[in-house]
């Protein structure tokens, strides 16, 4: 195989060799490669080589080998800094800045071994070029993986994380970023100048999420350093979680369900030609959540109770998921059901860890809050903070209940665990507890009357709803005493809110100042019971409708009498003119008995008759009058 010679140096095997014509007189070796080199150049440059040489001279005369047991980066850095001792011209580049850096500091190659050597020249193109470039901090951030404790140490890294976290505040078109990268720049903006030439496009500046995507090809170790540089610099703390979101999401495949989709299109960095870093996803869900700020918002609660689900599948430490669990309890009121069906991996029978959830309910009710929200709109966040969040966590356990309770597998202890592990203050009404024993007692026939009589007496009778009774009462699945006790505060209730209308209908009838007062209080206790309201408002117009009825039967009332009165005049008069057809017409009343008042006229009309048979048929006619009347 042919040596492959590159700027005067050739590679024969895993050996370098110097082009030079002379034979070589130094040999030094880094990671098991073997770099045949003369002593002049290296010492004129190197005081590392020139004080090994200082040592060993005594014992080699000609030529010395020695292997640099220490050197802080591999054999490529090194054969830079070699090819700048034999005066050959190198490059520069993002890519390698901080392993020369690295390799110069350890040589020692400093102005007292040459004037303008490696070190202050890896200095300044550091200063001048890579710290003022979003692109080159990047690309050197990510390189210096293999030299990262020497970097630290000569404070390299830090300079570039605070200019990364520098630049993330500032407007990318400040500090060169491609103009490609952001697309069809139609968003606000000023516009760019690009080498000097006003291109007009205008750069999206808006979006505060564009470096999410650079920063997720770092190593764990190094993003964790960077956040938490970013921390101390003061950046939103809403970034900083979107920021470990999005990280997360990346090398965590299992949290893409569980986080909200990012505003815009994502990104390219294939300019970059960078490579994902290669990540233990144990460690990282560890790291994550020491990085995860104190704040609570709708998305992040998600995000964690996907990041909970991640921990049981991995099998973190404890103190991971016990700090995962105190962080969704003390926003739990923002949680979802779907986010709360955790299922269980572990050598359980049961479907979910519903374990895990009763320590999240429990955190939730021990634990005051503290918690501020993230300022809107960066991660879809509530507005404002929720006044009753007590009530919002109870009837999601209660959706919760329900849905874990078709499993066959759940114990009724567990059931009950989790029914009672909220204050008996969080429920209003008991409907969501008893339709969750409904399904459990739909998905376990098996169970005895006493198991679940024992499960009933979590149920407040009292605060299920007309509906809910009703049903209860006819549910063949409910013991027969449990039956008998829902009919008992059924028939309660009737009566309470029976009660309650007509306490509503006296108020109205009272005076204005007692009566609005009387009624207001009576009609806000009835209001509170569902399905009444619609019982009040017919009672106020059924007892419209009575007052009409009451003044008709008055005014019916009061004409009978005058009628009765003007029958007693006839009466006496015995006036041919006082006929029973004229007092009826001068009152404007109809008769009922016409074919009567007929056969009398025809009566009348006959030859002559006694007179005790004409006052007989007047008697009748009146008789037969009156009788009509009473009918009213």
């Amino acid at each position: 195989m042919a040596p492959a010679k590159v700027s005067g140096f050739y590679k024969h095997g895993n050996d370098w060799f110097f082009n030079a014509g002379l034979p070589s007189d130094l040999t030094i070796i880094v990671d098991g490669v073997n770099f045949h080199l003369h002593k002049f150049p290296l010492m004129s440059k190197c005081g590392k080589i020139a004080s090994i040489f200082e040592e060993l001279k005594s014992t080699h005369d000609k030529t010395f080998t020695t292997k640099l047991e220490e050197f802080p980066v591999g054999p490529d850095a090194f054969l830079f800094a070699a090819k700048f001792c034999y005066g050959i011209r190198v490059e520069f580049t993002a890519r390698n800045i901080i392993m020369v850096y690295c390799a110069a500091d350890f040589l020692k190659m400093t102005d007292e071994y040459g004037e303008d050597n490696l070190l202050l020249k890896s200095e300044n193109f550091l200063h001048k070029n890579v710290l003022r470039n979003w692109k080159d901090c990047i690309l050197a951030l990510q390189s210096c993986e293999s030299c990262m404790p020497r970097a630290e140490k000569l404070h390299i890294l830090k300079k570039c994380l605070n200019a990364v976290s520098m630049m993330v505040c500032t407007d990318p078109s400040l500090f060169g970023w491609p103009m490609m990268m952001y697309g069809s720049l139609q968003s606000p903006g000023g516009s760019i100048l690009w080498n000097g030439i006003n291109t007009g496009a205008r750069i999206r500046s808006a979006e505060s999420d564009w470096w999410f995507e650079d920063i997720s090809y770092f190593s764990v170790g190094l993003f964790e350093r960077l956040i938490k540089t970013m921390e101390e610099r003061g950046i939103r703390c809403e970034l900083l979680a979107g920021a470990i979101m999005y990280y997360a999401r990346k090398y965590l495949p299992g949290l893409g369900r569980w986080q909200s989709t990012q505003g815009g299109k994502a990104r390219t960095v294939a300019s970059f030609s960078l490579t994902p870093a290669t990540v233990d996803q144990k460690v990282l869900l560890e790291s994550i959540e020491t990085l995860l700020p104190k704040k609570k918002g709708k998305s992040f609660c998600r995000f964690l109770l996907g990041l909970l689900r991640v921990a049981s599948i991995l099998g973190v430490n404890q103190t991971c998921q016990d700090s995962l669990e105190r962080r969704i309890g003390m926003q739990l009121e923002l949680a979802s059901l779907d986010g709360l069906l955790i299922p269980s991996y572990s050598d359980s029978d049961a479907l979910y860890n519903t374990d895990c959830v009763e320590r999240i309910v429990r955190h939730f009710v021990s634990l005051e809050s503290g918690l501020t929200l993230f300022s809107p709109p960066s991660l879809d966040l509530e507005s404002s903070p929720s006044s009753e969040p007590l009530r919002k966590v109870a009837r999601l356990m209660d959706s919760y209940l329900a849905e874990v309770a078709s499993d066959v597998n759940l114990k009724p202890g567990r059931l009950r665990t989790l029914a009672e592990v909220l204050p008996e203050s969080s429920r209003p009404l008991h409907d969501g507890l008893y339709r969750a024993l409904d399904i459990y007692f739909k998905a376990h026939p098996w169970l005895s009357d006493g198991e679940k009589e024992e499960l009933c007496n979590i149920i407040d009778y009292q605060k299920l709803s007309v509906d809910a009774c009703a049903h209860a009462s006819q549910n063949e699945r409910l013991p027969l005493r449990v039956i008998l006790q829902v009919l008992f505060f059924e028939q309660m209730h009737l009566r309470m809110a029976l009660a309650g209308c007509l306490n509503v209908l006296e108020a109205e009838s009272a005076p204005t100042g007692q009566g609005e007062r009387a009624g207001n209080a009576t009609a806000g206790q009835i209001v509170q019971r569902d399905g009444w309201v619609t019982v009040v408002r017919e009672n106020r117009v059924l007892k419209v409708d009575m007052e009409k009825m009451r003044s008709r039967v008055g005014e019916l009332e009061e004409e009978f009498s005058k009628i009765k009165q003007e029958m007693k005049r006839v009466t006496k008069s015995h006036s041919s003119l006082s006929s029973p057809r004229v007092v009826a017409r001068k009152f404007r009343c109809k008769l009922l008995a016409k074919s009567s008042d007929a056969q009398t006229d025809v009566a009348g009309s006959t030859g002559p008759t006694p007179r005790p048979s004409v006052e007989q048929a007047c008697s009748s006619r009146n008789s037969r009058h009156r009788k009509s009347f009473s009918l009213f």
